[in-house]
């Protein structure tokens, strides 16, 4: 044999050999034994059938009777927010102010962009309520002051500064019809 002849056997070798070897691990490989037709009948039939009938009157719970009011009267926890109202308020420069009144605790949350607080009414009138607190709308030292008027709260003026202005901010604002 010469060196050509070599050379082209070698690629002769090598897919000869690879394909032995296909084969051999195929062979090692277990074979699932198929399974027969009265297999998968038997299978199917193991499942319940699904009745088309439908179920007796008779397996009907009933309640009876309702539970009287004393049977129930310590089951239950409810709670009536009294005496809180929540109103929105346009106000000139522009800021959107959400007011919910507390009455029973004499407080008022507003809620603008700039921020929210709680004040606390510290007059004894009813037109104008006046709520103030040592903060400024945006949360820094200073002071936030609600004045409302009408008995409806129809009005409302906001005066608030940080602590070292010289001029609070004044907004008047006008509650708005939905509210």
């Amino acid at each position: 044999m010469n060196l050509g002849s070599l050379k082209q056997l070698k690629p002769s070798i090598l897919i000869t050999a690879l394909l032995a070897s296909v084969m051999t691990m195929s062979a090692c490989q277990q074979q699932e034994p198929e399974q027969s037709l009265e297999e998968d009948i038997a299978a199917e039939q193991e499942v319940v059938p699904m009745s088309a009938e439908p179920a007796d009157a008779g397996d009907t719970p009933v309640v009876a009777d309702d539970a009287t009011l004393n049977e129930v009267e310590n089951d239950t926890v409810a709670t009536v927010n009294d005496g809180i109202m929540q109103f929105t308020y346009l106000c000139s420069p522009e800021l959107r102010v959400e007011a919910t009144y507390k009455d029973e605790t004499n407080q008022v949350v507003l809620g603008t962009d700039k921020g929210t607080l709680t004040l606390t009414k510290t007059n004894e009138g009813a037109n104008p309520e006046v709520f103030e607190v040592d903060t400024a709308i945006d949360g820094g030292t200073g002071f936030t002051q609600w004045r409302v008027a009408h008995e409806e709260r129809e009005t409302g003026l906001m005066r608030t500064a940080n602590a070292g202005d010289s001029d609070p901010d004044t907004y008047e604002c006008k509650r708005t019809q939905d509210s």
